[in-house]
């Protein structure tokens, strides 16, 4: 079988991968540094859709979330962490699981448990996880805070595929991710590392070795939160959450790393910092 024009070794369209890249992270950019409040828009746009991608995919094994419920709760916990803090994050998530629980109780009780399970994934993954970037945003240098956060987890992708098409070899985890190599996941650290590291002394003005171990610790998380992510699809039977971004699969996707990585990302900024 030929692959489809554009597309890489790996099956990834590789010029529509580039193009959704640049657009995201000009999105990013633009709205971090025009109207803080504005990246907030944007970000609950993008975690929305990965909501309802999952509300979708856990709909194919006739698992039910309700999607209404779930996305006020996602934005919510977004809004209240920025300007609310960490006990608003806390508090709206725990609001958002009972709100399913009832909103779920009067659908009968064929399956509860098994779709309040799922409905308590949704709201932490990725939604109150998502709140950590709105926590990070409402600190001093918030849209530089972010800038390293984000390129460095987007670094551990970019490195890794590099790598792992140059070099991989090594299967990582045949069965959750046959595509993952070890060669790859060296490219994501050494990618990792050095934004990490750049990033840290340009914007933060701390100490190259902090930015350094924020790589360390991004690369390690990201690539678990991908095999996670895999995890999933593969439990539910798909091969990506959605077709929603060119080259890139799903908004969920792109997220399982980001979201992996952010709580211990703002830990150690809100220490470094």
């Amino acid at each position: 079988m030929e692959p489809a024009a554009g597309a890489s070794r790996t099956g990834r369209n590789l010029p529509a991968a580039i193009a959704v890249g640049a657009g995201l992270g000009a999105a990013v950019i633009g709205s971090l540094y025009t109207v803080k409040e504005l990246f907030l828009v944007v970000m609950v746009a993008a975690v929305g859709v990965g909501v309802a991608e999952l509300v979708q995919a856990f709909g194919t094994r006739e698992i039910r979330v309700p999607a209404v419920p779930a996305l006020a709760g996602m934005t919510a916990m977004i809004a209240g962490a920025y300007w609310g803090g960490p006990a608003w994050l806390l508090g709206i998530f725990a609001a958002t699981v009972m709100s399913l629980m009832i909103w779920r109780m009067f659908r009968g009780t064929d399956g509860y448990v098994r779709d309040v399970t799922a409905m308590t994934l949704v709201a932490i993954y990725p939604s109150m996880l998502a709140g950590f970037v709105a926590l990070m945003l409402a600190q001093d240098q918030g849209p530089d805070r972010v800038v390293v956060f984000i390129a460095t987890t987007v670094a551990s992708d970019i490195g890794g595929y590099a790598a792992g098409v140059l070099f991989g070899r090594h299967k990582m985890s045949p069965v959750i991710s046959p595509k993952k190599t070890w060669e790859g996941f060296a490219g994501s650290a050494l990618a990792c590392m050095a934004v990490g590291g750049w990033l840290t002394v340009w914007l933060l003005e701390v100490e190259l070795w902090k930015g350094v171990l924020i790589g360390v610790v991004v690369v390690v998380l990201a690539t678990l939160g991908d095999l996670v992510e895999s995890v999933i699809k593969r439990d539910l039977g798909i091969k990506d959450m959605s077709s929603v971004l060119p080259g890139h699969g799903g908004m969920m996707d792109r997220l399982d790393s980001l979201v992996a990585a952010v709580v211990p990302v703002w830990a150690l900024l809100t220490l470094f910092v």
